[in-house]
């Protein structure tokens, strides 16, 4: 049975959407649109690149306590946007830990750092850590592990199945990924102002109490996940025991903040009920 309320997508003024859900069994209980269809990810491609840095942690390739970025940055801090990193420049503006600066510089650097433990060119390493043993053959990242991912709603399935139950990492890896880093942080959430706190965990945005926000009313504290500038998100919630995937090809604005929390609330309501 496929849920209905992803039909909602067809509602939204874009050229082009796609959607699905995923339990956290791993069945999937729905898509809507071309789930076939490459999209380019934006920052939810920043998912993608810290489960990658992630596997080279358990591998013990890195430690998430090792110096990385500016100085007196580690890898937790780049994963947790407190690095002090500027949004997109290499330039400190803070010190490390002080705020929850949301930076694309961070993942950069982030990258830069597994491809030289690692001795891989980092679009390669996650294709070999991440994507290729989660059968994400639609899926690549030529460019920047911030922002530059391609995938489609089937290959996201697999991701957001991996998440909840994983394999590939520890489930103690994944559930430090989920909790709050440096709790207390205050910080602007890109498109949805400033937040006190603004919480986050190791590359994936933690809702808690933050209002507005691109997920649903309804959806739990413990939802985590990433939006993209591109038109797209991909959310967690726990206490849902699911997943779910959009897709589009217009540019996140006033349109995505108005159709996706209404969406995800339908979603949820038709999961529960």
């Amino acid at each position: 049975m496929s849920l209905k309320s992803l039909a909602l997508i067809e509602n939204w003024p874009v050229p082009t959407a796609a959607a699905g859900v995923v339990r956290a069994d791993g069945t999937v209980a729905g898509t809507h649109g071309p789930a076939g269809r490459r999209f380019p990810l934006a920052s939810v491609t920043k998912p993608l690149a810290a489960y990658a840095v992630l596997v080279a942690y358990e591998e013990g390739a890195i430690e998430l306590d090792e110096a990385a970025g500016p100085d007196g940055s580690t890898v937790r801090h780049l994963l947790a946007h407190t690095s002090g990193l500027a949004f997109d420049e290499h330039r400190v503006t803070s010190a490390p830990g002080e705020r929850r600066l949301y930076s694309n510089a961070g993942f950069e650097q982030l990258g830069d750092h597994v491809a030289k433990a690692t001795e891989i060119p980092f679009g390669e390493y996650l294709r070999q850590a991440v994507l290729e043993p989660l059968g994400m053959t639609a899926t690549s990242l030529e460019g920047s592990p911030a922002k530059d991912a391609v995938s489609t709603v089937d290959d996201l399935l697999l991701f957001a199945a991996e998440v909840q139950a994983p394999r590939l990492l520890d489930p103690r890896t994944v559930a430090a990924a989920m909790t709050v880093q440096y709790p207390g942080t205050k910080g602007v959430l890109p498109g949805y102002g400033h937040q006190n706190p603004n919480d986050w965990g190791l590359g994936f945005e933690i809702r808690d109490a933050k209002s507005p926000h691109w997920t649903g009313t309804s959806s739990s504290p413990r939802t985590f996940g990433h939006f993209g500038q591109s038109g797209t998100f991909l959310w967690i919630d726990p206490d849902a025991g699911a997943a779910c995937v959009a897709l589009a090809d217009r540019a996140f604005g006033p349109w995505a903040t108005e159709a996706w929390p209404p969406f995800t609330d339908a979603v949820l309501a038709e999961l529960r009920g």
